[in-house]
């Protein structure tokens, strides 16, 4: 999945900002694919997305989640070569 990065002169806006024209900014969001960044008194304070972003980076974080558990079994010597998953997965699509 690939994000537009966020453009610093545009997709930065204090609060007060989103606060007046939250509709506008909120369709910028979701035309732009890109995130908005909100702050207060000079400082980032949050993040907009529009949903599918979000949705894809719960996604991203779940699969990276996974593939840490997956390293961390390998190093402990749980895993198995190729040969011998290739062979049973052929067992259970075979039932």
């Amino acid at each position: 999945m690939s994000r537009a990065r966020i453009n610093l002169e545009t997709d930065v806006k204090p609060v007060s900002e989103f606060r007046a024209n939250a509709a506008e900014l909120i369709e910028q969001v979701r035309d732009g694919g890109r995130p908005l960044v909100l702050t207060q008194r000079g400082k980032p304070a949050v993040v907009v997305l529009d949903v599918g972003g979000y949705e894809g980076l719960l996604s991203e974080i779940e699969l990276l989640g996974e593939a840490r558990t997956a390293v961390k079994q390998l190093d402990a010597g749980d895993g198995v070569d190729n040969q011998c998953a290739k062979g049973e997965l052929r067992k259970r699509f075979r039932q």
